[in-house]
């Protein structure tokens, strides 16, 4: 099933109601009622429907919105994203669901004709992540994944310096962030509170009995719902890489090993190392910090090891080691690159020009691969050679299988 990675961009018009775009949202947490924070200071915005799943965090976001957005109240409120997905008067819809949810939403989203912002990471499996960019490019519907942090001006000249041939032929990248997941305590499964639909929460995932340990800011640290804090930020920096590079070529070999916490409730990596080979460029993960000059003080971090020096950056700084000495730019390098508006307006531009957003899933989809292949090599204790051409691991049919997963009827992907 592999298509053309440069395929042209969706070309539908919006449907926006006037001059202003009128978004639902799915999916009202932390991060769900921050990016609605943020969309409200869009002056083109209306925000017409809220869903969750969570009755608490409804009410709260509705009276956050109201305040917010005193035109914008009451919006339409929801328990079940398909019912948002029907109503005309929703142009795009913002996923901020755990990441077990996120092909789903999206996909079903495309089939109403809707656009969307998905936070990160893309999906839960590479084979709904594969299906998400069919479905995007079939439906001629825009997609922004949330990797905000590609909005600002640090990976911006990053980008522009790596590019610039000043540290060499680059043939490795160092990629970091500490901690993995932590220690979640055990406690005894119960009965979900009343505000909270357990059912509808699980969705796709199989079924358990609820337990409050594994669900809102912990389901991240089960397999069932997601795949750790490797899986949570390898798009933010990883981002940074693959943007720099303009990697296109699919890794080959991925080598991962770690360990869960010792005691407790979690099942995603504690720590996590990982070795990905691409042609000509060798790419390693660690969720400890390395010792290498300028990654101390960097918690989240990328190193460029080039033939005449390296970069080392975060979100927000950089270090260059070029010719014996630490700088912060190279002055000689030209700014080369177009400066984003922000990664929000980013994607509200795009809904309405029809041009490709900055992170969609034809950039996405290649850029978060390594990392489930990595997971599926800790997971199985063991190296994959992947093949890319036929989206197979070779001589691996148990490591090819966990490349999608069974979905609790009365799931499906849409056809």
């Amino acid at each position: 099933m592999p298509t053309d990675a440069t395929s042209t961009p969706p070309s539908r018009p919006p449907s926006t109601a006037g001059d202003r775009i009128r978004l639902g949202f799915v999916g009202l947490g932390i991060k769900g009622n921050g990016t609605l924070a943020i969309f409200a200071e869009q002056p083109d915005v209306t925000i017409t429907a809220l869903c969750d799943v969570d009755q608490d965090r409804l009410q709260a976001a509705a009276a956050s919105l109201a305040a917010l957005r005193p035109a914008d109240a009451p919006a339409g409120l929801h328990e079940d994203f398909r019912d948002l997905l029907r109503r005309p008067d929703v142009d795009a819809v913002v996923c901020s669901t755990p990441d077990h949810w996120h092909a789903l939403v999206a996909m079903h989203a495309f089939a109403a004709g809707k656009d969307v912002y998905g936070e990160k990471p893309v999906a839960q499996t590479y084979a709904e992540a594969r299906a998400m960019q069919d479905a995007c490019r079939r439906h001629g519907r825009i997609f922004q994944l949330g990797t905000q942090i590609h909005a600002q001006e640090n990976y911006h000249r990053v980008v522009e310096i790596v590019r610039s041939g000043a540290l060499g032929d680059i043939r490795e990248v160092n990629l970091w962030r500490e901690p993995g997941s932590p220690e979640i305590p055990e406690v005894p499964d119960c009965d979900p509170p009343p505000g909270l639909n357990w059912d509808l929460w699980l969705g796709p995932a199989p079924w358990r009995p609820y337990n409050p340990n594994r669900v809102h800011r912990l389901f991240r640290h089960f397999w069932d719902y997601s795949g750790g804090f490797f899986a949570d930020f390898w798009c933010h920096i990883a981002d940074l890489a693959f943007w720099a590079l303009d990697l296109h070529d699919a890794p080959r070999y991925i080598r991962a090993h770690g360990a869960r916490p010792p005691t407790g409730m979690t099942e995603t990596a504690g720590w996590l190392d990982a070795v990905i080979d691409f042609p000509g460029l060798r790419l390693t993960w660690t969720s400890r910090t390395p010792a290498f000059p300028g990654a101390a003080k960097r918690a989240i971090g990328a190193r460029f090891v080039g033939s005449r020096g390296a970069l080392v950056a975060d979100y927000t700084s950089r270090t260059i080691l070029l010719d014996g000495q630490e700088r912060d730019d190279l002055p000689e390098v030209p700014r080369t690159l177009p400066r984003s508006p922000g990664h929000h307006r980013n994607f509200l531009d795009s809904i309405r020009t029809r041009q490709r957003p900055d992170s969609d899933l034809d950039y996405a989809v290649p850029m978060i691969t390594p990392m489930f292949l990595a997971c599926i090599s800790y997971r199985l204790g063991r190296p994959l050679e992947w093949d890319a051409a036929n989206e197979v691991v070779v001589d691996d049919p148990e490591a090819t299988a966990m490349l999608g997963r069974t979905f609790r009827p009365p799931w499906s992907l849409p056809a």
